[in-house]
């Protein structure tokens, strides 16, 4: 009760209008608003890390020697860059769902149940398979990461090109193995080429989070969407108009704020990337 009585003389203190949006901006809806921060970052943070190993994979299948993995790798790289982000990120997720659901209602399902099912999909009630939000932002980062791997493992590919070819030359020189010249010399030259590729690709994954709300994730752009919305009670009448773009407008500040943060670690990674290179032009 003293809590109760502290805040309301707070509020008094500061004002009626102070006290209106401090009451308005801590309610329960503003509060799972600001929650649903946490998906978009761990969408692109895990996003990223599948997104780098794709590419990883993705550039040595390209490179490789072996024709069929060289193909796969070619073909990977060429058709995932070619599909619209939307549509893959509607198409794996829903992929991957009905395919689980299709592989248990062999072992769950029976003519009759088959028979009893109403809907064509799923063949029966019990191989219906209900995801959850966690269950739907892992498939979210499985997809971004298919996704931007395609672009990494281009970056990648062209960095590993762009390694001057003497470098390795006079690593092998040297007397150092085909492996100690791929991981000292090689690896370790291509991140400075990468880096400003990899910045670009980093910067399209956060802005691909804002389609989280596709995947039924109550994301920062689906709440500002509801909050923003004109806002009727019936005891109250209009408690607001259409105030979305006032939230839009937060969510821009939000992801400049992340776009100008991205831009100083990359600064901060590309200068530790060039330790004892060269330095150009």
């Amino acid at each position: 009760m003293a809590v109760e009585a502290e805040a309301f003389w707070l509020f008094d203190w500061l004002g009626d209008d102070v006290s209106f949006w401090a009451r308005y901006l801590t309610n329960g809806k503003h509060l799972n608003w600001y929650a649903s921060f946490r998906f978009t970052i761990m969408a692109a943070i895990f996003g990223a890390l599948l997104a780098l190993v794709f590419g990883l994979l993705g550039a040595t299948a390209k490179a490789s020697r072996f024709a069929p993995l060289r193909a796969i790798g070619t073909v990977y790289i060429a058709m995932v860059r070619g599909i619209p982000d939307v549509l893959f990120f509607l198409f794996f997720p829903l992929a991957f769902e009905q395919g689980v659901e299709w592989i248990w209602s062999f072992q769950v399902c029976t003519p009759e149940s088959i028979a009893a099912s109403q809907a064509n999909w799923p063949p029966c009630r019990e191989a219906n398979w209900l995801l959850s939000t966690n269950e739907y932002l892992i498939l979210a980062c499985v997809s971004l990461g298919i996704i931007y791997g395609a672009f990494t493992a281009n970056v990648i590919h062209g960095a590993m090109r762009a390694v001057p070819p003497g470098q390795l030359e006079a690593a092998r020189a040297f007397g150092m193995s085909e492996r100690q010249v791929l991981t000292r010399v090689h690896i370790r030259q291509m991140w400075a080429y990468a880096l400003p590729g990899l910045s670009n690709v980093w910067m399209l994954l956060v802005k691909a989070t804002s389609l989280l709300s596709l995947l039924q994730v109550a994301d920062i752009v689906w709440w500002a969407g509801q909050l923003g919305s004109p806002n009727y009670l019936p005891q109250a009448g209009l408690v607001h108009g259409d105030w979305r773009w006032a939230y839009y407008l937060a969510l821009f500040i939000f992801y400049i704020l992340v776009t100008l943060l991205s831009e100083r670690a990359f600064t901060r990674l590309n200068d530790w990337a060039r330790r004892g290179m060269p330095v150009e032009g």
